[in-house]
């Protein structure tokens, strides 16, 4: 009979789910994993130099491709580096699976003074949906399956195993398991439900005594990967669509019914709705709980989730449809094609349209601002226009995110990555890293604020190593920007802690054998741009922007004022 080591279990396990790509970094308890990918040519490990880096690639990676990724570290601080990358991957519900080393089963936490003595479940479990520890080699197919079945199922999600040494490094035959290792079609399910017709045939009811409907996608329209049918539904009817910050790319940012998220015309939609088709979407912080002045009270709420409880959780709803939003939004549609008549034309949306013309136009000619020190949206109009359409875009910062938000169009799913809900800066090299593993023949860049880019500037070497080719964009502004911002707007001017030396991020580049340039002028973006194109190395752009400019983006004292409320009820 066949034997293997508790390594190989797991790696013939991540063999039939398809899994390409393993981030993280070695570690001694590990040896029995490393090795079986060693002699497997079907699965890759990819070494970092910090286990947060690794675990941001493999988020990137799931929402790139839409597959559960897989990230590793070893015992102890290599598994408390993965908790900031973990943490970004939870709050945007990434499906991810973590593999930690622990020590022997016999001296897991609490020891008797054991090194690198750490409780690994409970640190993870605010953070994952589901945990468990190998307590024996015979049920490792067992709860890797349960793994990977909690880490799609519903909402999806992180899931963490803890992996104790001597359950890797055990040897038996493989008949001695308790279950066999499965396709992933034996075990799950690769499908998800759709609701009920009669439930479906009310919310067409709704649809046909609305005057002033919308549709709004959160980010589980986009995980469902229902963007066709989403746009079908809303160009048979005419229907405006707004999306949260984390579903853009579901339409294109210029399709003649889309309004950009928090634009003055996706707010006029949203406060004049009497009907709400909310898609995937919990209606959270980023969209103010779905309360005015940004939405209509009054709205009839047709929410579509796949989770159960994301139903009604923030605000009153008409009806609640449990589903998977691709199938659902497919079955909606038939109904309505049986039930109503296409529209040819909404007069409304012209207004809305207007309306966020007139918010976009002010910003549109600051995109083209000739002004030195640079102005934020010159550069990023400038770096937009220079990449493809399809290429993928990551965002990073804290003001930076704010300006990109105007002037950084998506066009397809999934190009869009940024740790929005989290607000976790540092991810934008290991999503740089995850997304061109992913998708090694599109474009990819990364718009990043310099405070967020020295957090993990170290796998600059990890990309080189790789021989990957992305362009980091800094937006340097000599601080962390958006803090400095509220102690101008709310203190006075009182900074304390958020100024920086001026450092050559370009020359840090150059040393790790990557291309980096500094631009100060807005005549020399291009070449740069098209320089670090050529370059076919990872690239860092350093773009010295106006500081005082970047103290004051666009609805900052609003938003700041929210938030300092937030903070005081």
């Amino acid at each position: 009979m066949v034997q293997m080591t508790g390594g190989e279990v797991i790696v013939n396990c991540l063999k039939k789910e398809n899994v390409k790509f393993v981030h993280g970094i070695p570690g001694d308890q590990l040896y029995p994993i490393l090795d079986a990918i060693y002699n497997d040519e079907s699965i890759n490990f990819v070494s970092y130099r910090h286990e947060q880096s690794a675990a941001n690639a493999a988020d990137a990676w799931a929402r790139i491709t839409g597959q559960p990724s897989v990230c590793l570290g070893t015992v102890g601080p290599g598994a408390a580096n993965l908790i900031p990358g973990v943490y970004a991957a939870h709050a945007d519900s990434i499906p991810m699976i973590i593999l930690c080393a622990q020590n022997q089963t016999w001296n897991i936490y609490p020891s008797h003074g054991m090194t690198q003595d750490l409780d690994q479940i409970n640190l993870f479990k605010p953070i994952t949906k589901w945990q468990a520890v190998l307590s024996h080699w015979k049920r490792i197919p067992e709860l890797i399956h349960w793994a990977f079945r909690a880490s799609v199922s519903g909402r999806p999600g992180p899931v963490l195993i803890d992996c104790p040494s001597d359950v890797l490094f055990s040897k038996n035959e493989i008949n001695e398991l308790n279950r066999p290792i499965l396709e992933p079609h034996q075990y799950r399910h690769l499908t998800n439900p759709s609701a009920p017709p009669k439930v479906l045939e009310k919310a067409v009811e709704i649809l046909l005594h609305a005057e002033n409907p919308i549709i709004h996608v959160g980010g589980g329209g986009l995980a469902a990967n229902a963007s066709p049918e989403i746009s079908a539904l809303a160009e048979y009817l005419q229907i405006p669509v707004t999306t949260s910050v984390f579903a853009r790319g579901i339409l294109p940012d210029d399709h003649p019914l889309l309004l950009l998220p928090v634009s003055y015309g996706a707010i006029a939609a949203q406060s004049c709705a009497d009907v709400i088709v909310l898609i995937g979407g919990r209606m959270g912080d980023m969209e103010n709980w779905g309360r005015p002045p940004f939405w209509n009270e009054e709205s009839k709420i047709i929410q579509i989730d796949i989770e159960p409880q994301n139903i009604g959780l923030n605000t009153k709803i008409e009806l609640g449809i449990v589903g998977d939003a691709k199938l659902t939004i497919s079955e909606l549609f038939a109904i309505v094609k049986q039930k109503m008549n296409q529209f040819e034309k909404r007069e409304i949306l012209a207004e809305y349209k207007a309306t966020e013309k007139s918010w976009l136009d002010e910003y549109e000619a600051l995109g083209r601002s000739n002004k030195t020190p640079l102005h934020p949206l010159r550069a990023i109009k400038e770096i937009r226009d220079f990449f493809p359409r399809d290429a993928i875009t990551i965002v990073d910062g804290g003001n930076t995110g704010i300006w990109c938000h105007y002037l950084n169009r998506v066009y397809e799913p999934r190009t869009f990555l940024w740790a929005g809900d989290s607000g976790h800066l540092g991810v934008g090299i290991g999503y740089a890293i995850g997304s061109k593993l992913a998708k090694p023949n599109k474009k990819v860049y990364a718009i990043m604020g310099d405070g967020s880019f020295m957090f993990n500037v170290q796998d600059l070497e990890t990309a080189r190593r790789l021989g990957l080719h992305f362009t980091v964009c800094i937006l340097n502004d000599g601080a962390y920007g958006m803090i400095k911002a509220g102690q101008k707007v709310a203190y006075d001017k009182r900074y304390i802690g958020v100024d920086f030396f001026d450092v050559r991020y370009d020359q840090i580049a150059q040393a790790m054998d990557c291309f980096g340039i500094r631009v100060t002028e807005p005549s020399k973006i291009r070449s740069a741009l098209q320089a670090a194109e050529e370059s076919d190395k990872p690239a860092v752009i350093d773009f010295v922007i106006d500081r005082e400019i970047n103290l004051e983006p666009p609805d900052f004292s609003t938003l700041a004022g929210i938030w300092l409320e937030g903070c005081l009820d």
